[in-house]
């Protein structure tokens, strides 16, 4: 029997990379954004979360086997994001049909659940590395604990299967997308090699000269349906990383080489992307005009804020695979191949020239 997938966000990085597999494993997808965009095998549904009843109306005759919540919305505060991301998981599992099957919901969340929210970003007393499942909350507010406590709550309500899933900085494509190191880094890149400047790492001593990690979107979409499908890894929390680690002062030359274009000493000064790419907007829109890409604006392509916000962690972040490994899975990505995997897509797509 073909079984229904309901992926909410799946314009996203994660979203899309998850909308693929399901599709190519045979499953019946159906894709749920405010504004969906057109995506192979997918099955849109228009709806807003932050509305509990125009998400019960859009849902009202779904009954998916398996949800996928990999969408969030930023918000000023993490109050805020409190607030509203709490509720939109909360309108989403309200509003779906009480199961009348096995069901399994998995939620995509973070490592800031071990780091702590944008406004407190790794400050105060942060748990050892590497970060483990087993490890308590931090003693702060964070919106991911908002939204696992409302996926608790669900799922003891209409007896549903659940995973939390803590992916670190997610590697993939989605233009549009307020998170996106690897498109940021592209755009960045280009526009060095453009005005003849040099490709200067924008963070701290600490990330370019410590261990770390990534996750490909790939890897993670594999890790979800692995979830979803194994009855072993049901009501658990886990992290997903590609299963390598590395140091910044390696993968930037690497990054570097890629595109061409001279890798800047590191004197040990923090100089952010969003300072240095604050006048680059013309430029951009120059360089698109010249090679025909398909987007014009750098601000839907680059999020120079969130990738300050992880090369300039004053600490290392590596997080634990364990615990997946001991169940069976076994997914494994190079970061390096990774990261030119996604160039070469963005070059095919006419993204990048």
């Amino acid at each position: 029997m073909t079984k229904t997938a309901l992926v909410v966000g799946a314009s996203g990085i994660v979203g899309s990379a998850t909308a693929t597999l399901l599709n190519a494993q045979g499953w019946t997808v159906h894709g749920l954004a405010r504004r969906p965009i057109a995506q192979a095998g997918v099955r849109p549904v228009v709806a807003d979360l932050s509305d509990a009843q125009a998400t019960r109306t859009a849902l009202a005759d779904l009954h998916p086997d398996a949800v996928f919540i990999t969408t969030w919305a930023r918000q000023d505060s993490e109050a805020e994001n409190i607030r509203v991301n709490g509720a939109m998981v909360r309108n989403l599992l309200d509003a779906l049909p009480a199961p009348d099957r096995p069901r399994h919901v998995a939620l995509v969340t973070g490592l800031k659940h071990y780091l702590g929210p944008f406004e407190a970003y790794g400050q105060g007393t942060l748990p050892q590395t590497p970060f483990r499942e087993d490890q308590p909350r931090l003693d702060i507010a964070n919106f991911y604990y908002a939204q696992e406590d409302e996926l608790f709550a669900a799922a003891a309500r209409d007896g549903f299967t659940w995973s939390v899933h803590r992916p670190h900085t997610v590697i993939g494509k989605a233009v549009g997308n307020a998170m996106n190191m690897g498109t940021t880094l592209a755009v960045y890149a280009t526009l060095c090699r453009d005005a003849g400047r040099p490709f200067v790492f924008p963070g701290s001593a600490a990330q370019w000269q410590g261990l770390t990690d990534m996750t490909d979107a790939g890897l993670l979409a594999e890790h979800l349906l692995w979830t979803a499908q194994t009855d072993a890894a049901h009501d658990q929390a886990f992290n997903v990383v590609n299963g390598d680690v590395f140091r910044w002062q390696w993968m930037w030359e690497r990054i570097a080489d890629w595109f061409g274009v001279e890798a800047a000493p590191f004197d040990g000064t923090v100089r952010p992307l969003e300072r240095q790419m604050a006048d680059d907007a013309p430029r951009w829109t120059a360089i698109a005009a010249r090679h025909g890409l398909a987007e014009v604006d750098l601000h839907r392509l680059a999020s120079p804020w969130h990738t300050d916000a992880d090369l300039g962690r004053p600490i290392e972040v590596v997080a634990d695979m364990s615990k997946s490994r001991r169940l069976g899975f076994t997914g494994y990505r190079a970061t390096d191949d990774a990261f030119f995997a996604l160039f070469e897509r963005l070059r095919a797509d006419r993204i990048i020239p």
